[in-house]
């Protein structure tokens, strides 16, 4: 209207309050720029308000920072700050708006932060899964090609989009599916180059070629929880010429644990006091811990008030790179226990394809841990951990039946101070072409699970007088030393079980402690710092910290709902961004739908162009009343979007289609076949039917009658020479144990290849070794005699081995060393070709006939 004054629109930051962290990813010069592009759009900087340089957490709403390096990062997360990459900054000016924080965040585990994908000629359930996973793991989708875009997702360079990116010239990676889907299996971020289109490595190179390592780990400094030489400026050249200033302000305490000499620590104080800190001896007044195990009282008390605590590795590093870091960035900066991690005394570990300093850092973590660590491999090693399956240390681990995984299985568990499970596929998977020895170091400490086992709430209360508690116990103890409440004192040291970390008791988070008793003088335990929170004025004072850090976890949770369901919706489809999001590695793997779920308010999730992703309508299936593997089905062989539909179909009739052999309750075979499904399933008794019945299922549209469905292949009974259903009641008796107690070699060229056998011999119930003609132990091929189901076996079969072999000219000079092996075993040596096992596992009957036997006299006649 005529006279009215239009609202005045806010500067795009005026909301913004923050401060900006310099390091190495983000200098002088580049900190200048982005704090005159804030101020110049309504920000305020609160920079200069600490001469310190300490992040003054409640003036600021904004932290931004190339990385979560930096002391104040665990209590901004805390506090529900938004800690933000510099990309933040020109990506909210470029939009005119303010983009979403958790999309540039520096967080480690957002791996994803930072990548803005789009996808080419992928099929729609593939772009669901994709576009799920990249906003969970802190990325952007597009769905249209911009200069914003880093990655397209393609399987051919025929796509327009492909097309655009190389006529416009754009920055951008081309990348298969598989990339995307390795790297949620590891959870991390792996290196593209292998996956790069138009010609990518893990398509048109042999698995066993050489990988090339082109990047180097820099580990420099973190290799090892025992310094070896005194610390020294990078740059400098003379040692007169040190200058620290990463203690600015900053009180340090050197643990008595560090067992370091008067003269070193003097050197080191003197660094520490040129650089603006002071070293102090009372835990209370230190802000920072340096010792070297964590079952002390100064370790727990200094945890528990959220300081920061590393040992004399991480002091060094400091010193020599005059750049801050967490002691819980990596994790030999963090102190050790004195006893390992529990049940990691047992293992005996090796190494394979990690070179340099990333070797010697798993070294002493595997050492660290509690472990054994040795360079040569044995049968008494209970682990290899490798960079990728191939080496000569792979092939004997294959053969002596020891565990190979990577790396992240041995971070993972001294990180949570718990032995991961082999079970976790993260732990044993290695993606093709890919040395995994360029991800090795980027697992931290997990803070709470220090706190659950070193320094739980509640179980140590100290006052600065030195007069210490402990929950639990009837016994209280005082140190002399008023200052400090050290142990040391003429006092008598606290007993051996004091010392052990706390445990808290299983089925519960909480630790179990006793009722206090009244003891003379006040008893506290320090209380981390707490952030006021607008708001939260009225709130009745928490008595535990640890209430108050639950709310913020509740609240920081319920912001990113809508990205975790999301992603948690997508992840279940295991495999599925190749696949059309519906495969899966175990498809008998369901979820259990009759368990009742609560509803949940529907959230909203959107991509860079502020395009909502449509919520689906969660549709109720009923459990599944048959689980069917299918072998030699040819109706979706040409298509892969038509077998993703068929099979949706099917399971809303009620029909699981599985690709694991040990859980299915049907089988569909045309006719009877050799294949590794038919012969594996064929183990567990399942009913056996023809491909016919998921033919009229479909095109009825219900589920029809399996027994009408049987399997009748009277040509292929006579052609293999054996009974079906006599074959099935065998298999119904056996329930999978056919093999029971036999250990059965077979080699690597073997036509077939050696996994498929291996898979026949335990869904029999047997164990598949691989044999190379290295030393190795042999067992007892049956430890019972033969019984009614061993056809044509006599009292002395029973004292045979089996190798199974192939006739090719790798394979027939392993037979001599594998005779000479079992005869010195006291044993009975038999090579033989692969049908004796595949027509024992179908008849389900251990036959025998001179026929399956392999010699090389028969050989060289050429029968």
């Amino acid at each position: 209207m005529d006279g009215e004054e239009l609202p005045v629109r806010a500067p795009l930051f005026s909301q913004v309050h923050f401060q900006i962290v310099q390091s190495a990813s983000l200098n002088f010069s580049d900190a200048q720029a982005l704090c005159k592009a804030l101020v110049d759009n309504g920000a305020q900087d609160h920079s200069h308000q600490s001469p310190t340089g300490k992040i003054t957490l409640d003036e600021v709403s904004h932290i931004i920072s190339a990385t979560s390096d930096f002391p104040e990062y665990d209590a901004a997360t805390d506090a529900l700050k938004s800690v933000v990459k510099p990309e933040w900054v020109t990506a909210s000016v470029a939009k005119g708006r303010l983009a979403n924080p958790r999309s540039y965040s520096p967080d480690p585990r957002l791996y994803f932060s930072g990548l803005v994908l789009c996808c080419a000629d992928i099929p729609e359930g593939d772009k669901d899964a994709i576009m799920g996973g990249v906003l969970a793991t802190g990325g952007l989708y597009s769905s249209s090609v911009t200069k914003m875009v880093t990655h397209i997702v393609a399987l051919t360079m025929d796509h327009e989009k492909c097309q655009m990116v190389l006529k416009k010239d754009l920055k951008c990676k081309i990348v298969l599916p598989h990339w995307f889907d390795d790297c949620l299996r590891i959870g991390k971020r792996l290196d593209e180059d292998p996956y790069l289109l138009p010609n990518p490595e893990i398509l048109l190179k042999h698995p066993h070629d050489p990988i090339v390592e082109t990047k180097k780990v820099d580990m420099q400094g973190a290799t090892s929880t025992q310094p070896t030489e005194v610390p020294r400026i990078e740059g400098s050249d003379r040692a007169d010429t040190r200058q620290v200033e990463i203690f600015t302000g900053k009180k340090i305490m050197l643990s008595n644990d560090l067992k370091i000499g008067s003269h070193l620590r003097g050197t080191i104080e003197d660094l520490i006091g040129q650089g603006g800190g002071s070293v102090t001896g009372s835990v209370h007044k230190a802000d920072v811990l340096i010792c070297h195990y964590r079952e002390s009282s100064e370790f727990r008390l200094a945890s528990r008030a959220r300081k920061e605590v590393g040992n004399l590795t991480w002091l060094y590093y400091l010193i020599t790179h005059n750049t801050w870091t967490s002691p819980m960035r990596r994790l030999l900066h963090y102190p050790i226990s004195k006893y390992g991690l529990p049940g990691f005394d047992k293992f005996r570990i090796s190494l394979s394809n990690y070179n340099g300093e990333a070797r010697v850092y798993l070294e002493n973590l595997a050492i660290a841990a509690g472990g054994a660590f040795t360079k040569t491999m044995k049968e008494d090693n209970t682990h290899l951990i490798t960079a990728h399956q191939y080496s000569e240390k792979c092939d004997a681990a294959k053969e002596w039946n020891i565990n190979m995984v990577n790396h992240l299985w041995l971070e993972d568990s001294y990180a949570k101070w718990q032995i991961q499970t082999l079970s976790n596929p993260r732990y044993t998977y290695f993606p093709p072409r890919t040395n995994l020895s360029r991800i090795v170091g980027q697992t931290q400490i997990d803070r709470h699970a220090m706190e659950r086992h070193f320094y739980p709430q509640g179980s140590v209360e100290e006052s600065e007088g030195g007069h210490t508690r402990r929950l639990g116990s009837r016994s209280i103890y005082q140190h002399s030393e008023q200052d400090s409440g050290l142990p040391g004192s003429s006092q008598q040291p606290p007993s051996s079980s004091d010392l052990m970390p706390y445990r808290t008791h299983s089925g519960s988070n909480t630790p179990r402690v006793s009722k206090i008793h009244k003891a003379s003088g006040p008893l506290r335990t320090p209380a981390a710092s707490r952030i006021v929170i607008d708001g939260k004025g009225n709130e009745t004072p928490s008595t535990s910290s640890s209430r108050g850090a639950k709310d913020r976890a509740a609240a920081k949770l319920h912001d990113q709902a809508a990205d975790i369901a999301l992603y948690e919706k997508e992840r279940k489809r295991v495999g599925g961004v190749i696949f059309g999001g519906r495969r899966k590695t175990s498809e008998d793997a369901i979820s259990n739908d009759s368990r009742k779920r609560s509803s949940s308010k529907d959230e909203e999730a959107f991509t860079d162009d502020d395009a909502r992703i449509p919520k689906r309508a969660k549709k109720s299936r009923q459990a599944p009343v048959m689980r069917l593997l299918l072998t030699g089905y040819k109706g979706w062989a040409s298509s892969g979007k038509k077998e993703a539909e068929d099979k949706s179909r099917l399971r809303d009739m009620g029909v699981l289609v599985t690709q694991d052999p040990t859980h299915c309750t049907h089988l569909a075979s045309p006719s009877i076949l050799r294949t590794k499904k038919f012969v594996c399933a064929l183990a567990h008794a399942p009913i056996v039917i023809s491909t016919d019945y998921v033919d009229d299922c479909l095109a009825k549209e219900e589920r029809l009658e399996p027994d009408d469905y049987l399997l009748d292949d009277p040509a292929g009974e006579e052609r293999l020479g054996f009974v079906l259903s006599e074959a099935m009641s065998r298999a119904k008796n056996h329930r999978g144990r056919l093999l029971r107690g036999m250990t059965i070699y077979c080699t690597e060229p073997v036509k077939g290849g050696f996994d498929t056998y291996k898979a026949i011999i335990e869904a029999n119930g047997g164990t598949c070794l691989l044999y190379k003609a290295r030393a190795s132990s042999t067992t007892a091929s049956r430890p019972t005699g033969p019984d009614e189901d061993s056809e044509g076996m006599t009292d002395d079969e029973i004292e045979y081995i089996y190798l199974i072999s192939g006739p090719s000219p790798a394979e027939i000079p392993l037979w001599s060393k594998f005779r000479s092996m079992v005869h010195a075993a006291g044993k009975h040596p038999r090579v033989v070709e692969t049908d004796w096992l595949l027509n024992s596992a179908l008849r389900q009957q251990l036959h025998w006939n001179e026929g399956y036997q392999l010699t090389e006299e028969r050989v060289s006649n050429g029968s």
